[in-house]
Parts: C-alpha cells; sequence; structure tokens
C-alpha cells in the first residue's frame, strides 16, 4: 500500500481536488451519515452514556499518568506467558523488528489483518521490498491495496469509494467481472483472501488494547480476519501504540462498551478477540510464537504535556464522521494515516518537525462537533486551537499576528463587539442577495466548492 505523497503540497491545494471529485463527496457524505446516525441510536441505548463517557475520560487519563508501570506489568505478565514483547521507538526501528522475525520464520506469505500502526510504520512497502507477499485481509484495507491507496477512514479505509468501483477493483484482480453488489464483492474477497490465511507463514494485526493485569492484547473486528490472522499462521505479530494499555478487565469494559457504538452504532463488535500469549500445550488453535511490537513513535514526548488528551483516542472515528471538513474533503486530503480532527492534532505532535503536518490544525471550523461526539471527552477543538496558537507564535508572518491582534481586540471589548455585529445585520442580506462572488484573492478561493446562500 503506497506511503502519502512525498511532494510538498499545501492542504488547501489538496482540499481544492477533493472538492472538485462529486464522486467521492457523495460515497463520504453517505458513509459518514450512516455512521453517525447509528452512532447515536446505539448510545442513546445506554441508560448511562454520559457516565460511562466520564470513566473512560478518567480510564484513559489515569493509563497515561501510569504509563511505565502498566507497561511493565503488562509486559512482565506476557513474558510469563512465552510472549514476547519489542519496544521501538520509531518507524525504523518498529520495521526493522517485524522484518527481522519475518525473514528469521521464512515467512513468503503475511496474512495482515487492519492496523493503524502499521499504515503509519508503512510496514508493508518494507516487508514487501524484502519479498514477502503481503495480503491485506481486512475487506476495506484489500480493496485499498488493490487501488494502491492509503485508508481514508480510521474505521472503514475504502469508505470513499462506491460499489461500482471496489467491483472495478475486484474484477481486474479476478481478470473477470465482480458485479457491482455488495454481497457479491464480499464473496470474492471472502474466496480470495482464504488461501492467503492458510498459506501465511506470519499473521501481522493491530492492538486495541492490551491488559496489564493478565498480559493480554485486545483485538475488535468484525469480519472474523483478525481472528485467522491471529490464531492460525504459526507466528502472530501484534503492533501497538504504547498508549493503548488498559490496567485490568473492569477498565477493558468500559472502553468495549464505548468503542463500537462510536465506531459503528453496534453494542459489541461481531468479535472481540482476547488473547493470552501464545499456545499452550494441549491446546488445538493459536500461534506458536506471539511477538507485539510497541511502538513510541513520538508519544512519549506528549505524555505529560497539555497536548497529552490527544493520547485517550481509542480510534473510533467518530470525530471524523462529524467533521465538516473531513466530510467534505475526505481523508486522503490530510496526507497522513490519521485524518480528521484527531488527525489535525495527531500529525502535528507525532511528526514535530514537518511542517506540512503544522498546517493540519486549521483544516478544523472549530465547531466542537468532534469534541461534543469524542467517546472519551478529547477536547479535540480545544487542542486544535492551543495547536494554532503555538504554531502562530512561531511561523506567523507579523501581518497576520496584527490582523489576529485587531480581531483579538476588537471581539474583546463589548461596544466594538457589538458594532461588528451591528454591521453584520446590515451586510448580510445584502450578500444573501448577491449570487456570485469575485474569482480573485480569498474570496475567489471561499467560492470554490460554495455557493451564497
Amino acid at each position: 500500500m503506497s506511503a502519502p505523497t512525498a511532494t510538498p503540497v499545501s492542504f488547501g491545494r489538496r482540499a481544492g481536488r477533493a472538492l472538485g471529485d462529486d464522486r467521492m463527496r457523495a460515497a463520504i457524505a453517505r458513509g459518514t451519515g450512516l455512521m453517525v446516525q447509528r452512532r447515536h441510536e446505539a448510545i442513546a441505548e445506554l441508560r448511562n452514556a454520559d457516565e460511562l463517557r466520564d470513566a473512560a475520560s478518567v480510564i484513559r487519563a489515569a493509563a497515561l499518568q501510569r504509563l511505565p508501570e502498566l507497561l511493565e506489568r503488562w509486559s512482565d505478565n506476557l513474558g510469563a506467558l512465552g510472549g514476547h514483547v519489542h519496544w521501538a521507538s520509531d518507524a525504523d526501528e518498529a520495521n526493522a523488528i517485524v522484518a527481522g522475525i519475518v525473514a528469521r520464520r521464512g515467512a513468503k506469505v503475511i496474512a495482515k489483518g487492519k492496523s493503524m500502526v502499521s499504515e503509519e510504520i508503512h510496514l508493508n512497502d518494507v516487508l514487501e521490498r524484502a519479498g514477502a507477499d503481503v495480503v491485506e485481509t481486512d475487506l476495506g484495507e484489500f480493496i485499498q491495496q488493490l487501488a494502491g491507496e492509503p485508508p481514508s477512514h480510521i474505521v472503514a479505509p475504502a469508505m470513499h469509494k462506491d460499489r461500482f468501483e471496489v467491483a472495478d477493483l475486484l474484477s481486474a484482480d479476478r481478470g473477470a467481472p465482480v458485479s457491482p453488489e455488495i454481497t457479491a464483492e464480499a464473496a470474492y474477497a471472502r474466496r480470495r483472501l482464504r488461501q492467503a490465511f492458510l498459506d501465511a507463514g506470519v499473521g501481522i494485526t493491530g492492538v486495541n488494547f492490551a491488559v496489564a493485569a493478565t498480559g493480554s492484547i485486545c483485538l475488535v473486528e468484525n469480519e472474523g480476519n483478525g481472528r485467522m490472522c491471529s490464531s492460525l499462521p504459526p507466528t502472530h505479530i501484534a503492533l501497538m501504540g504504547l498508549e493503548r494499555i488498559v490496567a485490568d478487565f473492569d477498565e477493558l469494559d468500559v472502553m468495549l462498551n464505548l468503542l463500537a457504538r462510536s465506531a459503528t452504532g453496534q453494542a459489541l463488535t461481531t468479535y472481540t478477540n482476547i488473547i493470552t500469549g501464545p499456545r499452550r500445550p494441549g491446546e488445538v488453535d493459536g500461534p506458536e510464537e506471539l511477538h507485539v511490537v510497541v511502538l513510541d513513535g513520538g508519544r512519549s514526548a506528549v505524555v505529560g504535556t497539555r497536548f497529552s488528551p490527544a493520547l485517550h483516542c481509542i480510534r473510533c472515528g467518530a470525530c471524523l464522521n462529524v467533521c465538516p471538513v473531513y466530510r467534505q474533503v475526505g481523508g486522503h486530503t490530510y496526507d497522513s494515516v490519521y485524518s480528521g480532527p484527531i488527525g489535525a492534532v495527531l500529525t502535528p505532535l507525532l511528526k514535530p518537525t514537518d511542517p506540512a503536518a503544522r498546517e493540519l490544525a486549521e483544516a478544523s471550523s472549530l465547531c466542537g462537533a468532534c469534541t461534543e461526539i469524542c467517546p472519551v471527552r478529547i477536547p479535540l477543538h480545544d487542542l486544535l486551537l492551543q495547536l494554532r496558537h503555538r504554531d502562530a507564535r512561531a511561523d506567523a508572518s507579523r501581518l497576520r499576528r496584527a490582523g489576529f491582534w485587531l480581531w483579538s481586540q476588537a471581539w474583546s471589548r463589548r461596544w466594538s463587539f457589538g458594532a461588528m455585529v451591528l454591521g453584520a445585520r446590515v451586510v448580510l442580506p445584502l450578500l444573501r442577495r448577491l449570487r456570485w462572488l469575485p474569482d480573485i484573492g480569498w474570496l475567489g478561493a471561499w467560492r470554490q466548492g460554495r455557493e451564497l446562500p
């Protein structure tokens, strides 16, 4: 699967291209709209939804405060069960660890489940250059692999494609037509991927949560491919961000009650896999070896800072679904594995020296919908505003600073704020009668993809 573009292109220019793709925008609108509706219905079924969200926020904050202790406890417990924990400070170390395990096992076919960390470190490229046949077994990831694209959504990687585009990709892969019906497409993918599970010498998955008390890892999914990747191949490699840990199963229960409801509108995903070590003597399934690669990738530098709440994220994707920016331009516009509001916060934190990452904080209307819907109550719009403040102090021109200073002065005084509101009351009715704007400067840029109401 291809990495994000290496050619520096501004978010604005990428967004401009996306706004011209009506087919993609229609698919995103359908997908996000359906997921938001299902999420609201599922959360409404909980009598104590607000209490659960409060508890989840406290649990995630406490986990970061105790992070070294919890990780050590989890690692010791998993090691006692015969599992292997590997610590990687960055993408290069993580890729080297995984590639070394694959080479030692002599695996030629790798069955891969959904893993955002693997996308973050561009693992597929590394393994394929080493001669391995990496097969994405999650349906959305498989579609994206055929398209040669990274995922565009945290939960639904191919949300931006309609069933006709998917049928074209599957037909090209098959060498014969595949009907543009969802059942037919899923049936072909199931037949196509089945052999990969049987041939794979290594299975690779992500990790939703690690449980310190037992040394377990938890993997939630709806297709069963994660269970196949983690049980059929003789070696299972799980990739995990170091913040994805809870103390015990009571805390895990809170997280699972919120994760599926926020992500897909389900009370619980179809498969909830709790993996506690490799296969034991007398057991008939499970891997001979279990390796968990724990990635820092800039996370430890965020812990304990004012941006630490960003690491509370449980990767439900709910903030993407309500974001007016994401809903218009899709995930690829962010040029990052993490898109939407959480991506606009996380990416500049994990890539602090990347100037292209810093501009993502501007990709927000600050409407607060992301904060309102977040199951663990991450103050996303506040974090976006703080990133803007931080970067403005470092990067803004004198003219821009002066402009924002004048604006803040005007809006911090009652008389001047009232005068601007009065002016807006006079001007807006006139603008509503005006059906066009000059195609110059910022007016022309604002007009792209918009019509005056």
